[in-house]
């Protein structure tokens, strides 16, 4: 029950909700108009129908024709080359098998765009990541305009992509949609060993050819990254607000439980249809609790500091607006549940075995920080998430009660004995501008670092005067210009191994930027996400080499300790080179248009 819910998490999900009045309620209304006109087939002239129809199988053309029974629309990021979404190649299949054994039908939709962060990374091709969000869920408002789906079904796992598939979800919020997972790849060499080899490369220990030995053998099969990164951040949200069934995340692919709960989820698509006997609009399960359990989701897991775009963006969509204030206080009164690599040593199999996302939110239901009576596709009330499934002999599946108790306190634990007492992120304001931090993997000693700037442009311009031995000492990187409107706000992963490096060797070191870090963000401090972006006029573009700044994630601060700073004239730098090639001369009017990081970095909503 509602009264049940913690005093801080009532208040932030009362303010989110008196924030959104003037939003929500006229989405609330368009989605009910939708949904009041009906089946939008009886809608379509003959000839429109025939088309929609044509290269269906003939048992189906009848009962498309009829209008009569759900027809689901899939919408798919499959291809082949990212690990995560190869599995999707067979499940269109499935999909059409489980509708028709419930006399309804199946078609493809569409499919949208789906890149890998793990190729890009480090490249020109990362410059367009974060636009791939946008541009996914306008492509999903393509593949569904034809008006001709009583349900939805996305296929989708990675980074920018599931919250691509939200935004559109909301967009169609008078049709229900259930999300299916793939799943991560089996366990392979350990994200430790890997974090190891790739310091040891940038410290010239090792060659080329032994780390590409060791990626190898970390990525080395179907299904997503096994550390705890933005892909399977996103899945863990998708359990908390509603849209996966439960347990369905961290599944591998090919297992025949993974294909039991891809037919269960296609079957409960029909059935929460308006065709069906449970009609739930994904409307209605997302409002401002669902998101609210997302943010509590976040924090307890220690997840991917993307999110804090990603849901400021998906909200919106079904709007509902939040700001990185509310996540500041639920930060503050939700303990850090998990240890997963970055910030401990398992990875998302090792946790899933332990108990995994049915312990936690069975511990964070008791413990008043979820709202428990959400709505979500698996029917009213977040317990449902607690149970796990289980095969029956004819593939499938029943739910039974989760286990109750952690399996490997090491990897996850109770509410009343957490790794630490306040979730992982952390917002920052102050004369440099508004910024967030990831803190669960970073040490005590290291929430607060206050040394001079060496400011740069590029990843390899820190690399090369790392190289150089010109970062031996306590020194703040600050790499600007990587702001959404400068060049899509690019992830600067590749910076993780040499900041790791500088902090092994005893320096007191940390990173301020205006782009990302990514969910791989681990144990050196970084102020990521720095609004008012440099290309913005932000403060960030006025410091210069030596200036001292303060990084300060205990209390909360983020300082130019010299003011006087704050008048320096700043001359816009040419970033042409930054916007051809790779096709990113087509995202000119992106980058034109992008709102800040502080509201999503979207060209979908206004700030």
């Amino acid at each position: 029950m509602e009264r049940s819910v913690q005093d801080v998490v009532k208040r932030v999900t009362d303010r989110v909700r008196e924030r959104s009045r003037a939003t929500r309620e006229p989405y609330l209304t368009r989605m009910e108009k939708a949904r009041a006109d009906g089946p939008n087939r009886a809608h379509l002239t003959c000839g429109n129908q025939a088309h929609a129809y044509a290269a269906s199988p003939d048992e189906d053309k009848d009962l498309l024709a009829g209008g009569r029974v759900p027809n689901l629309g899939i919408v798919t990021a499959y291809n082949d080359m990212l690990s995560a979404h190869q599995p999707y190649e067979a499940y269109p299949a499935l999909i059409r098998q489980a509708a028709r054994e419930m006399g309804a039908t199946a078609q493809v939709a569409g499919g949208v765009p789906a890149m890998c962060d793990g190729v890009t990374q480090g490249q020109t091709g990362m410059d367009l990541s974060l636009f791939s969000r946008d541009l996914i869920a306008m492509a999903s408002g393509v593949a569904l305009s034809h008006n001709v789906f009583d349900s939805t079904v996305y296929l989708g796992v990675c980074d920018k992509i599931v919250p691509g598939l939200v935004i559109a979800a909301a967009t169609f919020g008078h049709l229900p949609a259930v999300f299916l997972p793939a799943g991560p790849m089996t366990s392979g060499q350990t994200n430790d060993e890997k974090a190891r080899v790739r310091q040891d490369f940038a410290k010239g220990l090792i060659g080329r050819d032994e780390l590409l030995k060791s990626e190898m053998a970390s990525y080395h099969g179907p299904g997503t990254c096994t550390f705890y990164g933005t892909a399977n951040t996103n899945q863990m949200l998708m359990e908390f607000m509603g849209l996966h069934l439960p347990a369905a995340s961290f599944e591998n692919p090919g297992s025949g439980m993974r294909e039991a709960l891809t037919l269960a989820g296609a079957r409960r698509a029909v059935e929460i249809s308006a065709l069906g006997d449970d009609y739930r609009p994904v409307c209605h399960i997302l409002d401002e609790r669902a998101f609210v359990n997302g943010i509590v989701g976040l924090n307890a897991t220690g997840g991917s500091t993307n999110l804090l775009i990603h849901l400021l963006a998906m909200a919106r969509a079904a709007g509902v607006v939040l700001d990185w204030e509310d996540f500041e206080e639920i930060s503050a009164v939700t303990p850090l549940l998990a240890r997963v690599y970055p910030n401990g040593l398992a990875d998302v199999n090792q946790f899933h075995a332990a108990g995994g996302l049915g312990f936690l939110i069975g511990e964070l239901l008791h413990a008043g920080l979820l709202h428990p009576d959400t709505e979500t596709v698996a029917g009213q009330g977040l317990e449902l998430y607690t149970r796990e499934p289980r095969l029956q002999g004819d593939k499938t599946l029943h739910w039974v009660a989760g286990v109750g108790t952690s399996l490997n306190e090491n990897i996850v634990r109770g509410y009343d004995q957490p790794f630490q007492e306040t979730g992982g992120l952390k917002r920052l304001d102050g004369s440099l501008g508004a910024a967030v931090m990831k803190i669960s993997a970073v040490a005590e000693d290291r929430h607060v670092i206050e040394a001079p700037v060496k400011v740069f442009r590029t990843q390899e311009a820190v690399r090369a005067a790392f190289q150089a031995k010109e970062l031996d000492q306590d020194v703040v990187v600050v790499v600007r210009y990587q702001g959404p409107k400068a060049n899509g706000m690019p992830e600067l992963h590749n910076l993780t191994p040499i900041l790791a490096v500088l902090q092994d060797r005893g320096h007191r070191v940390a990173l301020v930027t205006d782009g990302r870090m990514s969910g791989a963000s681990g144990k050196v401090p970084a102020a990521i996400h720095v609004s008012p972006e440099a290309l913005d006029g932000g403060p960030i573009a006025r410091l210069q080499d030596g200036d001292k700044v303060r990084v300060d994630a205990r209390n909360g601060r983020l300082d130019i300790l010299d003011e006087a700073v704050l008048d320096r004239p700043v001359e816009a730098p040419d970033l042409s080179e930054h916007h051809t090639g790779t096709g990113r001369e087509l995202f000119t009017l992106f980058r034109q248009n992008v709102g800040t990081a502080e509201f999503g970095a979207t060209i979908l909503f206004g700030d």
